[in-house]
């Protein structure tokens, strides 16, 4: 079964290490997509009009990044849609 979360990252990113340890705080398998591959990149920009990282898909929806995450996640709606997904 392929990940329902996905995060597209670079491994120099602080915002995106943050939005990884969140992630696995709350133990959700996620997929990591490294946009340093120059391929990637031009996906992520294709997919949102965005090169700025992270950016996290949840079910295919945008969530957008790090603190979009966060604030999810202090509003009590990312538990919500994560349990949807199990």
């Amino acid at each position: 079964m392929n990940p329902k979360v996905k995060v597209y990252t670079t491994d120099y990113c602080p915002y995106c290490d943050a939005a990884k340890a969140l992630l696995e705080k709350k133990q959700i398998a996620y997929e990591e997509i490294d946009v340093s591959d120059p391929i990637k990149k031009v996906e992520l920009k294709q997919r949102t009009g965005w090169r700025t990282v992270p950016q996290i898909f949840i079910e295919e929806k945008m969530i957008g990044g790090y603190q979009e995450l966060a604030a999810l996640e202090h509003s009590g709606e990312l538990e919500e849609m994560l349990l949807m997904l199990k």
